[in-house]
């Protein structure tokens, strides 16, 4: 029998934990749409389901997808990013325990650790996760979770993820790896040393802007066993619905972010140079302060691509008024292009923090639309602005 551990991304997207359903045939697995489970006997489970907040077989099916393709061995899907990050810290803190976290991430990440964890005994700093001496001098003997997420958000810093392991396990932290932005078809943190992977499966791996959720995967047995815990007494599981919509969209996840990495390089280079703007940021571009680390790290550069206005703030709130294609919204990685201010809007909540994003920033969401169509809908808005 073939190992499927050793075929292709897209062949294990597509086939693991997606066997056919045995009575009909049926190519595509059922929604197990049900709260509870028939017992033969007391404690005599069926394939060891009782209860949908503890297993769903839908969701496993979701669960062992992402396992493959993020090289883990245990995987836990929650009802959002957030969720997800929630139970990691509770399933690894103790009051008194420290997490240093990169200084530029989702500011609802910061949020949940510095508003939420901290009045619990959880200290929380922050260090620019793509310098590793930064990183290196700003641990302490009580950090127990180094929090990276490359490219960062929103100002698409890259990290390297194998010299930040090294740091942390040195000083005895688990490495936390947030991919959304890369998913793991672009970068794969486990291989590198993580040792947990975090996913707003909402974004790319959903991939359509039509569902919420979050994920975890480990290769650490022990971890799992403390997250599934978690996962059980907690209780914020993903319905069996849009377990099977992310399953549906994992499938064409490689395809997909092919199409993001070309437009959102075409969007980067075409706004290069523009005169309404002072920077473009995104790991494709050759003079990005980590595109060597990004060409070794990852196989593409992703969707995301962020730029600051020469018109400081009053531009940046014009121009989201001007694009069409460009639509203003939070979250990302869908198939329609969006455009977020995030000092207002995704990171609102670390306003005079040390995670502050610079109010003349904005952040594109470069969909799968026409690239010619993405690139004239803002030279265009950008032009009305002189």
């Amino acid at each position: 029998m073939t190992d499927s551990s050793n075929r292709g991304f897209s062949t294990r997207a597509i086939h693991e934990g997606q066997s056919f359903e045995p009575r009909t045939g049926a190519v595509i697995p059922p929604i197990f749409m049900t709260s509870t489970f028939v017992q033969d006997g007391v404690g005599g489970f069926r394939d060891g389901y009782e209860y949908s907040r503890g297993g769903n077989p839908t969701r496993d099916a979701l669960q062992v997808q992402l396992a493959s393709l993020e090289r883990g061995t245990h995987a836990f899907t929650f009802g959002s990013g957030l969720a997800a990050e929630d139970a990691l810290l509770r399933a690894v803190l103790q009051p008194g325990d420290h997490v240093l976290m990169g200084n530029d991430v989702y500011g609802g990440t910061h949020r949940l650790v510095s508003q939420i964890h901290a009045r619990w005994g959880v200290e929380i700093t922050t260090a620019d996760a793509s310098d590793l001496d930064a990183v290196r001098a700003a641990m302490r003997p009580n950090t127990r979770i180094l929090w990276v997420e490359t490219p960062s958000n929103p100002l698409m810093k890259v990290a390297d993820i194998a010299g930040l392991v090294e740091i942390g396990h040195g000083a005895g932290a688990i490495v936390l790896a947030d991919n959304t932005f890369a998913t793991p078809y672009l970068q794969q943190p486990l291989t590198l040393g993580a040792d947990v992977v975090v996913h707003s499966t909402t974004k790319y791996i959903g991939g359509h802007s039509d569902l919420v959720g979050g994920a975890l995967i480990t290769a650490d047995a022990d971890l799992a066993d403390r997250i599934a815990f978690q996962q059980f007494a907690v209780g914020a599981v993903n319905s069996p619905f849009d377990a099977w919509l992310t399953s549906r969209s994992l499938k064409t996840l490689a395809v997909r972010m092919d199409r993001h990495c070309s437009n959102a390089q075409a969007v980067a280079e075409a706004l290069v140079g523009n005169p309404a703007l002072t920077a473009v940021h995104y790991p494709g571009l050759p003079d990005h302060p980590q595109h060597e680390l990004a060409v070794r790290q990852m196989r593409g550069f992703g969707g995301m691509v962020s730029m600051q206005l020469a018109g400081g703030h009053q531009a940046a709130l014009e121009l989201v008024r001007r694009t069409s294609v460009f639509q203003l919204a939070e979250s990302l990685g869908g198939v329609e292009s969006l455009v977020c201010l995030p000092s207002e809007m995704t990171h609102a909540s670390v306003k005079g923090t040390e995670l502050a994003v610079p109010d003349d920033l904005l952040r594109l969401s470069v969909g799968l639309e026409d690239s010619d169509d993405q690139i004239a809908d803002l030279l265009e808005a950008l032009a009305s602005l002189q």
